[in-house]
């Protein structure tokens, strides 16, 4: 369960560092660039946790491991999932940002758990406990409540075009988690592997597909040169720490625990913004973090095991 939670704190660490270099001038100068930005920036960060866990690969000397993941049925699988969860996942989100709003979207999106507990019912044959129902409704209610909280207002552009791609986003990262579990049942394929897979496959098609429809790679070679690429560099790190994290935690206790631990994020991104970016900090915006944690635990820990 540790892995989860440690996935959730430092995702929450990756997504602080990652809007301050958003809110820098070269991601927001010019209308093309706020267009640019969230593809350009996500494209970034997963480019540079492949570079990571390139790093980590040959140092603990498993490239021909790799060779042969990539080879196997279960490693194809695990790229199916990197899409999914990557590119498809991400630019639903975005699509839904422009179209609906940060807080409808927030809310959409953060209901992938359930939907990840319902696919892993169905194709992974996890068993699920009511308390564990239980536990994650009162998580996700209480992310629900923190978006709204910290997002305003719904928008008022509501459109058909933005729910449909907030619902792709909920349904591909809630994919992502099903699929990579089931592609990490061959023993072959740790998870580390599976998330060098998951990294190199998600930096290809943004660059070589998304970020050639969009025309945005001249806009991307100009962020290299500016300071706000520290930060995407640095959030990369703490993406790539949690991301082991999380496939660490879906590994071992399985989709459907590993992701209501892992949106703990939203209520961990709260501390953190208000010790890195001084932003203030409410007592409504504590409760709902710890009603989060708390529904995360219920929905993750075996009860009988925890009270032997």
């Amino acid at each position: 369960m540790i892995n989860g939670f440690l996935s959730g704190i430092l995702w929450a660490l990756d997504t602080v560092i990652l809007s301050i270099a958003l809110a820098s001038t070269n991601y927001i100068s010019t209308p093309e660039a706020l267009m640019f930005a969230p593809f350009v920036s996500t494209f970034l960060h997963d480019l540079f946790s492949t570079m990571w866990m390139t790093i980590i690969t040959i140092a603990k000397k498993q490239t021909n491991e790799i060779k042969r993941s990539l080879k196997t049925r279960s490693g194809k699988i695990i790229i199916l999932g990197a899409l999914l969860g990557g590119p498809i996942g991400m630019s639903g989100y975005v699509i839904a940002i422009n179209n609906i709003g940060p807080g409808l979207t927030s809310i959409i999106s953060s209901i992938y758990p359930a939907v990840g507990v319902l696919f892993s019912i169905i194709f992974l044959k996890e068993k699920v406990k009511p308390i564990q129902l239980f536990g994650l409704t009162i998580s996700i209610l209480g992310v629900i409540f923190l978006s709204y909280q910290a997002n305003g207002e719904f928008s008022e552009g509501n459109s058909f075009l933005g729910f449909i791609a907030g619902v792709v986003c909920c349904v591909g990262w809630a994919s992502e988690a099903v699929i990579v579990g089931y592609g990490m049942k061959d023993e072959g394929i740790s998870d580390e592997n599976a998330l060098f897979i998951r990294q190199i496959s998600s930096s290809l098609f943004y660059g070589v597909v998304i970020l050639i429809f969009l025309g945005a790679w001249k806009f991307t070679f100009s962020t290299l040169y500016t300071n706000s690429i520290l930060y995407v560099l640095l959030a990369g790190i703490f993406g790539t720490m949690s991301y082991l994290m999380y496939y660490k935690a879906i590994n071992k206790i399985g989709a459907s625990k590993a992701m209501p631990l892992n949106i703990t994020y939203t209520a961990w991104a709260v501390f953190f913004s208000y010790i890195i970016l001084k932003q203030s900090i409410t007592l409504y915006s504590i409760i709902l973090g710890i009603v989060i944690i708390l529904g995360s635990i219920l929905s993750s820990v075996d009860l009988r095991q925890f009270r032997k």
